[in-house]
């Protein structure tokens, strides 16, 4: 059976509403459990870069093994062409688990994930090649990409620029929020932040992502979890705004001095709707 027990629809809603999502090597089956129990909204297993090739195999199988006991997980498997990609695949689709595809740019080898999961696993696209970026488009729009992510890390060794330069990645970063919207999938989920424990760091980045449209970021430690959880939820200010332009009714031209027209109304009931989205499936 699949360690995600309530349907495929419910699936793809919890991988598209997703705020936090934990990276967990593949190599170390001792912190599974830790992380399953951390409270992130998904948990990602991580057997691209996080595991050294000798390692490879023995990552999969560990991985497996704990997916087999009714787990849940998201599985990065390594890049196309890569010799472990292939299996890395056939195991998440064995146990339906989420695929999160690193240096998404290619929308064919995306649409050939999916198909050949039937499309049972929801498909996180991770964007962290020039190349993804410009594809960034087509990469969203391809069937079976439920979600995509920005890979900071990597895009900014290719870039020659600081992974945390927000002013150096800014225009990468809105690409993703972009595409995303126009194709009409989830908000993107930020890049990882380095500084695991600097919670200013931490809180800046994801005001910053937020700002941009970004609504998950990707984890690298469990103390970065709760920063997640709470940046990219409705703050009581929000809340109150827009509760008082619901509250006013559709006819209603302005607010506080403030045009109400009908994007603004779709914005508050946005905003209602995060406030709403059940997280944590721990």
């Amino acid at each position: 059976m699949s360690p995600f027990h309530d349907g495929i629809s419910s699936l793809h809603d919890r991988v598209a509403t997703a705020r936090s999502l934990l990276f967990v090597p593949g190599d170390r089956p001792d912190r599974f459990d830790k992380a399953a129990s951390s409270g992130a909204d998904l948990v990602i297993v991580d057997l691209e870069d996080a595991v050294a090739a000798p390692d490879k195999a023995r990552a999969r199988s560990d991985a497996a093994a704990w997916l087999s006991l009714g787990n849940r997980a998201v599985v990065r498997i390594n890049a196309s062409g890569t010799p472990w990609a292939e299996d890395d695949l056939r195991t998440a689709a064995e146990h339906g688990c989420p695929v999160m595809v690193p240096k998404a740019e290619d929308p064919d080898a995306l649409a050939d994930i999916a198909a050949r999961t039937a499309g049972r696993c929801p498909v996180i696209a991770l964007i962290e090649t020039a190349l993804g970026v410009e594809h960034a488009l087509a990469v969203c729009a391809t069937p079976g990409v439920t979600r995509a992510a920005f890979g900071n890390v990597d895009l900014a060794a290719r870039l020659g620029v600081a992974h945390d330069d927000h002013t150096a990645l800014a225009h990468a970063r809105s690409r993703l929020v972009l595409a995303s919207a126009a194709v009409g999938i989830g908000p993107p989920i930020d890049g990882v932040t380095t500084a695991v424990r600097d919670s200013d760091t931490l809180t800046a980045d994801i005001a910053h992502a937020r700002r941009l449209g970004f609504t998950g970021k990707l984890c690298v430690h469990p103390s970065q979890l709760a920063g997640a959880a709470d940046g990219f939820t409705p703050s009581e200010r929000e809340l109150r705004w827009a509760r008082t332009v619901l509250g006013a009714g559709d006819s209603v031209t302005t607010i506080d001095g403030q045009m109400v027209d009908t994007p603004v109304l779709e914005r508050a009931r946005r905003v209602l709707a995060l406030a709403r989205t059940p997280h944590s499936t721990s």
